[in-house]
């Protein structure tokens, strides 16, 4: 009943905020859906946002054409990545210092969406959408990202799909590259002059692996395949503008949290112990969009989208060797110690004769969904002295994780797996519904007094959260039941002052908030957030340099799986007390003109990070911390050169990326560190002809073969040297 009150008087205030701009209803213009779907919009309006934010077009995507989120990232400053896997499948990302795990600190959107599994009720995103099918991206830091949440405190990014084209075309991208994988992209589309417009689309992407399974024929692989239609009506002559949106992604994945040892990795990066040789990933995803604009008039229009995401998981992959973790095992041979494991553990890890089921494997299977509506003004009113573009935002979201899982048991001989009894399903920590309901109400009031923008907002979050666990299937006992409602007000303020046609000044803050727990006595985390800085841009030319800092109340840490913390349960959440985020981001770009001809891009991208606990405390989760210790997994230094050579049909791009080592816990001891990373990249594209176009990329060029995560269980390397051949053809 409360909750039903609150809904009603969200969407009140929205109908209250409406009600002035209606008497221009009479002068609507056909509504624009790309427009609707980004936040940001292009690049120059990405230097305009009251706050730090970046938009990554079309066509610097199709420069590198890569499918990994994370390397598309690296050119954006202040973003914090934790590699894993080689691929991006289940990428960790972080902005401005948030904890990277599982992408499960930032905001997720796919064309203004919510689209991590349970944005509130199980933040980590299990799920990423398929980045190599992606049109244009953006991301959000500061004030600027006051529109999206729940999480605000790192910021927002939005993956924006192929849009409906003006007029009939398409294009195919195939590839083929090292480790037998191949990627096609393939889209086509048309809008009649009835206004109905639809897009057919598809992401096929498989791949053998590079790494090698002890003992087994299994590849370490994936095969994703992707399928996206869209329709729209939106007639010329009408204030209405519909689209429908669907996609549907299905994935399997030979992927493992098992790493190796220190020793091992010397001896050969690549390999993977016989143990994780059952180690499969199966998601399947859907996504419904439907999406309605009614334009009031060519200075306001109302937004309404409804939305439904559908996730299912199951991942099978090595739990324990006869009750003890294999992070700790690892750890003990890193040591040359038997603290955890004795050194039959150790020899049965390393692939000798296991006793009769020693090896647990667990079978990590959970159902999500996430849902909701959102309603969106904006509204633009221009006076004598000022303007004012107003967006209003109020959205209905549920979504819930529930997990049913068991535990087999394997008995390892020569190398190879063979079942010894199926687990029971159920059990402590294996049987739980986590649901989440959110009111989320923002407003933003962007305020132009001729060279200042002054830029007020607030957003207001709304969270009830329930866990339910059972002991035992079927669900007919009454479960174990935790509770948390939390309600956050979150201002923000963000100021840019246009010395000159190409000079700007930035400044902004906000309070920034993370999504809520049921563990008991664990607050959520909070923030206060500071950016100030100036940007300058002439032509082609772009200079940035932005300082920025958080100062936690309270960081929050979560029991994962991936975390390889064995002493909590999974999906318990930490009190990590008082910290502090003080960081700079510089970006420089421009096109150099050789000759007529030929030109010469140039980008660099530095971030610096300081990020400490400001407390000294010990605990399950974090271990023993000292004030001043590091956040774990977010890097000091980060740089990002790319540079290319233009002539008429040819094209060569080079990318150096480099990130330093980073420790993974907090006291940062011995094996607790990464190492030092640096990546060569390059591409050359011959355009054979206006339709046709050929390239052929290295990653990886030099070889380099670091320890890029300690987490999951064990050392893990960066993806090899890879040659991809390819070619794009538009008709």
């Amino acid at each position: 009943m409360f909750k039903t009150l609150k809904i009603t008087l969200a969407l009140f205030s929205l109908v209250a905020l409406t009600i002035a701009p209606l008497v221009y209803a009479d002068h609507a213009e056909k509504a624009a859906f790309f427009e609707e779907i980004t936040i940001v919009g292009n690049k120059d309006r990405a230097r305009m946002m009251p706050g730090s934010a970046h938009f990554i077009a079309d066509d610097e995507l199709e420069v590198f054409n890569y499918a990994d989120i994370q390397q598309i990232l690296r050119q954006v400053p202040g973003v914090n990545l934790q590699l894993e896997d080689g691929y991006g499948l289940r990428p960790n990302i972080g902005i401005r210092g948030v904890q990277t795990e599982r992408s499960g600190r930032i905001m997720l959107l796919e064309d203004g969406v919510p689209v991590a599994p349970a944005p509130y009720a199980a933040s980590s995103a299990y799920y990423f959408p398929t980045a190599g099918r992606m049109y244009s991206m953006e991301v959000l830091k500061g004030p600027a990202a006051i529109t999206e949440g729940p999480n605000t405190i790192g910021g927002a990014i939005n993956m924006i799909s192929t849009p409906i084209p003006e007029q009939a075309e398409g294009k195919v991208i195939a590839e083929i590259g090292g480790d037998a994988t191949t990627r096609v992209h393939a889209a086509y589309g048309s809008t009649g002059s009835n206004g109905f417009g639809y897009l057919l689309e598809t992401h096929q992407w498989k791949s053998d692996g590079f790494q090698s399974i002890d003992g087994s024929n299994n590849d370490t692989g994936l095969n994703i395949k992707d399928y996206t239609v869209k329709l729209s009506y939106a007639p010329d002559d009408s204030r209405h503008a519909l689209e429908l949106k669907y996609q549907y992604a299905a994935q399997e994945s030979n992927q493992s949290y098992l790493g190796i040892t220190d020793a091992d990795f010397r001896a050969d990066p690549y390999r993977r112990y016989s143990a994780s040789q059952n180690d499969l990933m199966v998601t399947e995803h859907n996504q419904l969009i439907l999406r309605h604009e009614f334009s009031l008039s060519d200075r306001a229009s109302i937004t309404t989208t409804a939305y439904n995401n559908e996730h299912a998981r199951s991942w099978y992959k090595l739990a324990k060797l006869a009750n003890v973790g294999p992070e700790k095992i690892i750890a003990d041979i890193n040591k040359g110690t038997t603290l955890y494991s004795d050194a039959a553990l150790q020899a049965i890890l390393l692939g000798s004769d296991s006793g009769p089921g020693d090896v647990a494997i667990k079978d990590n299977n959970r159902d999500y969904y996430s849902r909701g509506l959102s309603v969106k003004l904006d509204w633009l009113i221009e006076g004598n002295t000022a303007s004012q573009d107003i967006e209003v935002g109020v959205r209905y979201h549920q979504d819930e994780e529930d997990r049913l899982q068991r535990t087999d048991k394997y008995t390892q001989t020569s190398q190879t797996l063979v079942l010894d009894s199926l687990g029971v399903t159920g059990g402590k920590g294996n049987n739980r519904v986590v649901q989440a309901e959110a009111v989320a109400l923002y407003v933003k009031d962007a305020i132009t007094f001729g060279s200042l923008v002054v830029t007020p907002g607030v957003r207001f979050e709304d969270i009830d959260l329930e866990r339910l666990d059972w002991s035992e299937i079927p669900r007919n006992s009454s479960p174990g039941v935790k509770a948390n409602s939390v309600s956050a007000v979150l201002p923000s303020i963000g100021l840019i002052y246009n010395i000159s046609d190409n000079l700007s000044l930035l400044a902004g803050a906000y309070n920034g908030f993370g999504t809520p727990t049921t563990t008991d006595g664990v607050k959520e985390e909070d923030a206060i957030n500071i950016e100030v800085g100036g940007r300058y841009q002439r032509d082609d030319l772009l200079i940035e340099l932005i300082a920025f800092s958080s100062d936690y109340a309270n960081l929050v840490g979560e029991c994962t799986a991936s975390s390889s913390t064995s002493d909590c349960d999974i999906g318990d959440q930490f009190n990590g007390g008082k910290a502090s985020v003080q960081g700079l981001e510089f970006q420089f770009s421009n096109h150099y003109s050789l000759s007529d001809m030929t030109t010469l891009p140039v980008s660099v991208v530095y971030t610096y990070t300081d990020a400490e606990f400001n407390s000294t405390f010990g605990g399950e989760f974090f271990g023993d911390v000292t004030k001043g210790d590091p956040i774990p997994y977010i890097p000091e230094n980060q740089l990002a050169l790319t540079a290319g050579l233009e002539h008429g049909a040819y094209q060569l791009n080079v990318s150096l990326n480099y990130v330093d080592a980073v420790c993974v816990k907090a006291s940062c001891e011995g094996f607790e560190k990464t190492e030092a990373s640096t990546v060569l990249d390059v591409v050359g594209h011959y355009q054979v002809s206006d339709r046709l176009g050929v390239f052929l990329k290295v990653e990886n060029l030099t070889e380099e073969a670091d320890i890029v995560a300690r987490q999951p269980k064990g050392a893990r390397p960066n993806k090899p040297r890879t040659a991809t051949i390819g070619l794009r053809y538009d008709f």
